[in-house]
């Protein structure tokens, strides 16, 4: 490991779990058995942007369901692995498909499942809240908790660190919101 902000500059990809990361953990179920969570938009947007602007992003959770998929779905995010109890096997099939080394990857986890795959990456990060092994197994904590802007925060830190940030300028985007 070398200096954060060199480091988080190779950052060209950014995964992320979805429960505890994107979400506040918590989840309803419906009487037809699908999970229902709720998202930050602000987060929806840091996504929609970093993709426009070319990196990679991917979601390995173990959650599952089809509210699930609608969210990623309409986000537009390609690399989509749901019901994945094999994280860090999924990470490196990953890289390996986008051509990507370790430390070209951010991870961001919350819990013990994630442990694995933030070791293997360069930039593993977690929210404010997460387990305090992720926490201790993390090159930045967020100030921000699961599903209230700590994916935006992590996003917006590499993309000004490349200087892709939004600029003047830049056409807006529009995430859909369904």
């Amino acid at each position: 490991m070398g200096n954060f902000k060199e480091d988080i500059a190779k950052v060209r990809a950014i995964v992320l779990d979805v429960d505890g990361v994107l979400t506040d953990g918590g989840i309803i179920v419906t009487p037809d058995g699908d999970f229902m969570r709720k998202y930050n938009s602000k987060d929806g947007y840091a996504m929609s942007l970093a993709q426009r602007k070319g990196y990679y992003l991917a979601i390995i959770t173990g959650g599952r369901g089809n509210c699930l998929k609608v969210r990623f779905d309409a986000i537009g995010i390609q690399h989509v692995y749901m019901d994945c109890h094999e994280k860090l096997k999924t990470l490196k099939q990953l890289c390996e498909k986008l051509d990507l080394q370790p430390e070209e990857v951010m991870y961001m986890g919350d819990d013990v499942p994630d442990l694995e795959p933030m070791r293997y990456v360069g930039m593993p990060v977690c929210p404010a809240d997460a387990a305090p092994e992720v926490v201790e197994a993390s090159r930045y904590v967020s100030q921000f908790r699961g599903g209230e802007g700590c994916v935006r925060d992590v996003i917006e830190q590499v993309m000004r660190a490349r200087g892709d940030w939004y600029k003047e300028g830049d056409e807006p985007i529009r995430v859909a919101s369904r």
